[in-house]
């Protein structure tokens, strides 16, 4: 089996430069906890996951105003966070480096490999010219690997 015979090809995605508001309004529409960033020819650019929002958008507990009088502010709220940050851009939250994928062609047992070895939720698969074509998710591989049971 490979990448091509599990992958879901009805792939969400978003650009780097959409905002927050938008990478929030498509995520939680679809039920999904992260997606491919895309540059406008759809080749990958980057990921993003539920984990990275939250990550940016966790509260600050305190803030320091000044030095000298170790004067602080009370913790932020998360209504405070996200009044300041919903237009910023996905490519300021969004994972970068080391960005994993797979081809269509790619075992089954690389792709179980690589999303246990990483923790990563989500790999996209990605044809010859760089272009997501595809994702492969945790939830993908438990069913499959559960049909395989059955068919045992």
């Amino acid at each position: 089996m490979q990448a091509r015979d599990i992958m879901i090809t009805n792939v969400f995605t978003v650009k780097a430069t959409d905002n927050l508001k938008d990478l929030l309004e498509i995520m939680v529409k679809n039920r999904i906890g992260g997606l491919p960033v895309v540059d406008d020819q759809g080749n990958l650019v980057g990921m993003v996951s539920d984990g990275d929002v939250l990550r940016f958008l966790a509260p600050k507990p305190f803030q320091i105003i000044d030095l000298y009088n170790a004067m602080y502010l009370e913790a932020e709220t998360i209504e405070d966070v996200l009044q300041h940050n919903l237009d910023t851009p996905v490519k300021k939250i969004m994972t970068k480096h080391f960005i994993l994928k797979v081809s269509p062609d790619e075992e089954f047992e690389k792709t179980i490999r690589l999303l246990s070895q990483h923790h990563y939720k989500k790999l996209p698969v990605v044809n010859e010219a760089g272009r997501v074509i595809g994702v492969i998710s945790r939830g993908d591989l438990i069913y499959n690997i559960s049909q395989k049971m059955i068919s045992l």
